[in-house]
């Protein structure tokens, strides 16, 4: 498989700007792998493709306001500080983005808020656009990540250009997400309303959650035409107990398991072990799955119309045939389906 494989037009009129009015109204394309058809539903009709005791894995990452903007000292030329993760919280470490990157060196001092609230100290390259900054703040820990989060903003991805607005501290968010961690939202969760998953919860559906912290490393551009030389970035997957006898449960009682997004499915491969059994992790993963993966655990998935030459993309294409992928994209541009995080959704059974 190429790079250039994953090339299609997609009209910029057809990135979604703005979340749905309700979650569980986004139109949803179902895609059936064994014969290529394509059906056209609405995304609560989603129950009706799975039966009692059938098993939805979702991602219960929090998504942070890692975008902050401050200004260089002397200077006071404005700084884009994208937070990555945090490496020492008795210190106030922090691996970070900064642009525009060629002003910033080891020593410089960032200031935050109106009135210099937040201060912080470049006291590293990492990489030619990141950094490692110390924040200077002599309060406790709590008050110290309160101001921090109170100056940042939710960071929504490039393709969403307008400011952003009060509703997406709410949207940029699944209905499910409690371990902080995510500098980006697992998209295809947006869907689940409260609705949605007591009308679930009714019908006999079980779910269960994994943690997978999502990172800019999903969205880092691929500059190799052949796709097995692509190295990605470790992301953070936890896996827990329950969630591996609960998975584990469904197989042995052959009923169909469905992965809520990329980053589910991706975790569970990463865990696979014989006969599609999973097991619990604490770790770091930098899997690529790509055409021809052969999956081992979830039987469908549920993810959105993503961006040409994404990874995302790729994974879909991997699970539901590349044939069939490449043409439900197509069938989504021609019928005007909506992409990206505010889009619409992908149903591969």
């Amino acid at each position: 498989m190429k790079l250039s494989n994953f090339k299609f037009n997609l009209p910029e009129e057809l990135i979604a700007q703005r979340p749905k009015q309700h979650r569980d109204e986004a139109r949803m394309m179902v895609l059936h792998r064994k014969d290529g058809n394509i059906e056209h539903k609405i995304f609560k009709d989603i129950i009706n493709y799975y039966d009692e005791g059938d098993l939805f894995v979702m991602n219960n990452t929090k998504v942070f306001p890692a975008r902050l903007y401050g200004n260089k000292e002397k200077t006071g030329a404005q700084i884009e500080v994208f937070l990555l993760r945090e490496l020492n919280s008795e210190i106030r470490l922090w691996d970070v983005l900064v642009e525009p990157a060629r002003k910033i060196r080891i020593g410089n001092k960032l200031y935050f808020g109106e009135n210099e609230t937040l201060m912080a100290e470049v006291i590293d390259n990492t990489t030619s656009r990141g950094r490692t900054v110390r924040f200077l703040y002599d309060g406790t820990y709590e008050e110290f990540k309160k101001i921090l989060y109170s100056l940042g903003e939710m960071p929504l991805p490039r393709s969403i250009k307008r400011p952003i607005e009060k509703e997406d501290k709410e949207r940029f968010q699944t209905i499910f997400a409690t371990e902080e961690g995510a500098v980006a939202v697992p998209s295809a969760g947006l869907h689940f309303s409260r609705e949605l998953l007591k009308r679930m919860e009714i019908k006999g559906l079980e779910r269960t959650f994994i943690t997978s912290h999502m990172n800019l490393g999903n969205f880092r551009e691929i500059d190799v035409e052949d796709l097995t030389k692509h190295k990605m970035d470790s992301e953070q997957i936890i896996v827990s107990n329950e969630a591996m006898q609960t998975v584990n449960r469904a197989k042995d009682n052959g009923k169909r398991v469905c992965a809520v997004g990329f980053t589910v499915m991706r975790a569970l491969e990463s865990v696979a072990g014989t006969e599609g059994k999973i097991k619990t992790y604490d770790g770091w993963t930098n899997k690529f799955i790509f055409p021809n993966h052969d999956f081992s655990v979830a039987n469908s998935m549920v993810t959105n119309f993503q961006m040409p030459y994404s990874i995302f993309l790729m994974l879909a294409a991997a699970f539901g045939g590349y044939n069939n992928v490449m043409n439900a994209y197509k069938v989504a541009v021609e019928k005007k389906y909506s992409f990206g995080v505010y889009g619409d959704a992908l149903l591969i059974i």
